[in-house]
């Protein structure tokens, strides 16, 4: 799922990657002429499908291919979507190496060493449990606030929300039971892949602001970059593949075009329409998508503790993102100029990450 994050979750990203922030003056005053053909709502529709369908798609491409080579392909794919629509833009690239080494930790964080864990998480996991533990990246950017890792002040309402959430990551799990029956490094793995998204987005956030470049320039670098770390990482521990069975190729090929390259202008295009606070409930349409998508078209096996449990995690992620009347007002900041975070504005909460 891009985002930035597609990125991804977004990222300058996304995972999955937000755009600068604009404030509800000026979203109110873009040109009729100016928006999108499609209706905001349905585009909304088609983000929220095609990153909840990305788990299913991750899943088919595993059978056929190694982790590292979906995680490739998906990048691959993205990428060319992204460097095609840059060119349409005329967007330039960064030119500042300090910029490009930024770029360089976050592809890591926000694209190649989440994508990788999520695909490794599936070989062992069903692909609904690796949609809800995509949902549990707001409870651990959260957690980031609570420990002074980011630049958010928790409140009660959020910090209540933080527990509620791992409540809810629990009953997933079916703590009282043990975690009978669970694959732990692949849940592990998952878990860990959502981990990432919140770091990348704070360090993003921190280096960088006022790089001069397009969120756009910045995510489809960013993507570049993280296909290049898998370019060098994939041949180390997988050899060739002998076949290119068509399902799974055309899985893999999905998820990047869709899920890693269209998801991203969506979501930017989104973001630029109807803000981010709107945008960002995508969030919680994800892991309801990826559940029936899986049961109806993998034939895979729910529990009671699985959608009660889901539903808990959403409930606990509302609360996170929750933000006290008083400062209401301050998160419709002016539109910031290119090169802002690419991920989130200050006072805003994270992108909804890419799966």
């Amino acid at each position: 799922m891009s985002t930035p994050c597609e990125p991804g979750a977004t990222a300058p990203a996304s995972a999955p990657p937000v755009p600068p922030v604009p404030s509800a003056t000026t979203t109110a005053s873009v040109p009729a002429a100016r928006r999108p053909p499609l209706d905001w709502r349905i585009r909304f529709a088609g983000l929220s499908l095609i990153w909840g369908f990305s788990f299913l798609l991750i899943k088919v491409g595993t059978e056929g291919y190694a982790p590292f080579q979906v995680t490739f392909g998906r990048l691959l794919a993205g990428t060319a979507v992204l460097v095609a629509a840059m060119a349409m833009r005329r967007e330039r690239l960064p030119r500042s190496a300090r910029t490009w080494g930024h770029l360089t930790v976050a592809a890591l964080l926000l694209n190649a060493l989440p994508f990788s864990l999520f695909s490794y998480a599936e070989l062992t996991i069903p692909s609904t449990l690796a949609g809800i533990c995509n949902a549990t990246s707001p409870l651990w950017g959260m957690a980031l606030s609570v420990v002074a890792l980011s630049e958010d002040r928790p409140t009660r309402r959020r910090v209540a929300g933080l527990g509620v959430g791992f409540l809810g990551v629990l009953t997933v799990l079916g703590a009282w039971q043990g975690f009978s029956g669970l694959d732990l490094p692949g849940t592990g793995m998952a878990l860990l892949a959502s981990f990432c998204y919140p770091v990348g987005w704070i360090y993003v956030r921190r280096t960088l602001a006022g790089t001069g470049s397009s969120t756009l320039a910045l995510t489809g670098s960013q993507l570049c970059l993280a296909t290049v770390q898998l370019a060098v990482v994939t041949p180390l521990f997988t050899s060739a593949p002998t076949s290119f069975p068509l399902l799974p190729t055309l899985c893999v090929l999905a998820l990047g075009a869709l899920g890693t390259g269209l998801a991203v202008l969506l979501q930017y295009g989104l973001v630029q329409e109807v803000g981010p606070t709107t945008a960002q409930m995508v969030t919680y349409f994800i892991p309801v998508i990826a559940t029936a998508a899986g049961v109806a078209l993998l034939g895979e096996q729910l529990s009671w503790n699985t959608p009660v449990g889901a539903l808990v995690v959403l409930v606990g992620a509302a609360l996170t993102q929750s933000r006290h009347r008083r400062t209401a007002a301050t998160a419709l900041i002016p539109a910031p100029a290119p090169g802002s975070p690419p991920v989130e504005a200050a006072g805003s909460g994270p992108r909804p990450p890419q799966p």
